[in-house]
């Protein structure tokens, strides 16, 4: 499992792509990943939720967690492209009320601001 993370040039738009697993093991790798981002306000935070192999309760409140990060810092979160069996666990826990969720691939131009490192 890993996550990597991509910085726009402004600095407003932050796109963190997941792999392998989304559970607990990862969490302090994942709130690293937007905490390294600049306290700037109106961030926009894209995750890609592509390609998990799984995910987990931990998993969504680690979601929920960066919600709220946004949220006080004036911004957002957007989940991109889920896969059918990540989708169907967000439907259930009502995600889709919380969170805008992108099902078409978008990819704005960003400038790679460091990896974080999965176990």
């Amino acid at each position: 499992m890993s996550i990597s993370q991509e910085v726009s040039s402004d600095g407003k738009y932050v796109h963190i792509n997941i792999s392998g697993r989304f559970d607990y093991k990862i969490s302090q790798d994942f709130r690293d990943t937007y905490r390294q981002v600049p306290g700037q306000e109106g961030v926009s935070y894209h995750v890609n939720l592509s390609d998990p192999s799984y995910m987990d309760s931990s998993a969504l409140g680690m979601l929920l967690l960066l919600r709220e990060h946004a949220k006080c810092r004036g911004g957002a979160v957007v989940i991109e492209q889920p896969s059918e069996q990540i989708d169907s666990i967000l439907k259930v826990a009502n995600f889709e009320q919380l969170f805008t969720i992108n099902y078409t691939a978008s990819e704005p131009s960003v400038s790679k601001l460091g990896t974080g490192t999965g176990r």
